[in-house]
């Protein structure tokens, strides 16, 4: 006998573009990505200068995550936006507890990874919780660069708490500075 065959979906399937296909603004390279990362690790020294008597490690922890598997974490814990904005206050939803209550402000990604699939799900998750995503591009090895921002030999992504730090200012300036490049590129073309 004949083995029959599942009939397979006609629908498309529709490709999800990697976070430097999707948008070039959030796409540092060259001199943009030297000044930021200049940037962040002057505010990382700041702000370990007056951590008091926290340990470097447990410091660290409270304020990135770091790794793939850690930004995925987080990024999942964190409660999604509701979209449904017309709702009445007489409607009572239950809403699932946030197990973790500390949110990311931004994550960054090192666009070095080898397969690409490894980082493939991070700018997804992300932009279904409003966190904006940095790509990070260089020539001469993102990952590494990320690592030393947090002390690590290498990080293909880092995600900055939101605590109320030097760190967050650091980063609001730079999403703020990006949306204006982005703007001011969309009146010229």
């Amino acid at each position: 006998m004949a083995k029959k065959r599942k009939k397979e979906n006609s629908m498309p399937i529709k490709a999800i573009k990697a976070p430097q296909e999707r948008d070039s603004s959030s796409c540092f390279e060259g001199d943009r990505l030297d000044f930021l990362l200049d940037k962040l690790q002057r505010s990382v020294e700041l702000a370990k200068a007056s951590k008091g008597q926290v340990p470097d490690k447990i410091w660290t922890k409270l304020h990135f995550a770091i790794g793939v598997n850690d930004v995925t974490r987080v990024l999942e814990r964190m409660p999604v936006p509701d979209l449904n904005t017309n709702s009445k206050e007489g409607d009572k939803t239950t809403r699932v507890p946030c197990k973790s209550p500390v949110a990311l402000q931004a994550v960054l990604l090192a666009t070095d990874c080898n397969p690409k699939w490894l980082t493939k799900h991070v700018p997804v998750i992300a932009a279904s919780r409003n966190v904006p995503v940095l790509a990070l591009r260089d020539n001469k090895g993102s990952s590494l660069r990320l690592g030393q921002l947090v002390n690590v030999r290498t990080a293909l992504a880092i995600g900055i708490k939101g605590r109320n730090s030097i760190i967050n200012k650091t980063i609001e300036e730079v999403l703020l500075n990006s949306k204006t490049a982005e703007a001011s590129l969309a009146t010229v073309g």
